[in-house]
């Protein structure tokens, strides 16, 4: 099995299936067993996303998985997980797989860290954001979330999930109830992510993304976090729905999944009837 050297001199697994064009996923490739499957399960989420994922697209290409939300709660990286590291990373693991030209799809925050990727190289051949709108993005709100959430950590109060802060949508179970401690270390690292993102104009990067692009959103995936995190909303749904004439135009594919949530929409039934005829479509089998 390959391994990545990320910025920090750290290094992530990598795992390779199927044959055909490359694309980069960022998902752990392993089901997750035992108690925090079960939890998992009780909040909605697949225990066997990135395997899903993997195997709805291997037989047409090259996937190229690799846990990196996991690793970097596993190797915090508290003062160096910026954009540009995040996108070194990213070419890191094309690098370790000998993949010039590769295809990059990621959810949430990874989607994010795709947008940063895109406007860095020339190397990607398609690009999908899902569940992060590529204009309009919720920097402010978001570094307000992983400040509270970091501030939490730091007194032993915290009781953020592992993939950044609790939500807690009204609409959705109560996630402010779910005990998975993060530390001081685990939760700087989004603060700073985001505060390097302070400035960022993702409008005016447009510009600079040169592949084919694929967004698409839960109609429903509108945050609204709890006192604890300063009854933040972040609207996740609304800039891609708002303003989708405007992403066509700028060159989006644009999907927007009536009803789903952010868990929801980002479960392997949804995303694979979007992510794989696209990716055939662009890259070909």
């Amino acid at each position: 099995m390959p391994e990545a050297r990320l910025h920090d001199g750290s290094t992530v697994a990598v795992e390779v299936h199927g044959r055909g064009p490359t694309v980069l996923l960022p998902v752990n490739p392993r089901p997750v067993e035992g108690a925090q499957a079960e939890e998992m399960r009780r909040w909605g989420a697949d225990t066997a996303l990135g395997r899903s994922l993997i195997d709805g697209l291997s037989d047409a290409f090259r996937v190229v998985a690799f846990d990196y939300e996991g690793q970097v709660l596993q190797v915090p990286k508290p003062d160096t997980l910026t954009p540009a590291s995040v996108a070194g990373d990213l070419l890191a693991v094309a690098d370790a797989v000998g993949a010039d030209r590769f295809a990059y799809y990621g959810y949430s925050w990874l989607a994010l860290s795709g947008l940063q990727l895109a406007i860095r190289t020339d190397r990607l051949a398609a690009l999908v954001m899902g569940g992060f709108p590529p204009v309009g993005g919720p920097y402010a709100q978001m570094l307000r979330v992983t400040t509270a959430t970091h501030e939490m950590a730091s007194s032993a109060r915290s009781t953020a999930t592992t993939s950044q802060p609790s939500e807690e949508p009204s609409d959705e179970p109560d996630w402010s109830q779910v005990e998975v401690p993060l530390t001081e270390a685990q939760t700087r690292q989004f603060v700073t992510l985001y505060q390097a993102l302070q400035g960022f104009d993702d409008l005016a990067a447009q510009a600079q993304i040169r592949c084919p692009r694929l967004c698409f959103v839960g109609s429903a995936d509108e945050i609204t976090y709890g006192e604890r995190w300063g009854g933040v909303h972040v609207s996740l749904a609304g800039p891609v729905v708002n303003r989708r004439a405007e992403l066509e135009t700028l060159g989006w594919q644009v999907r927007v999944l009536e009803g789903l949530d952010h868990t929801q929409a980002m479960q392997a039934v949804h995303v694979l009837p979007i992510l794989r005829p696209w990716l055939v479509g662009r890259l070909g089998r």
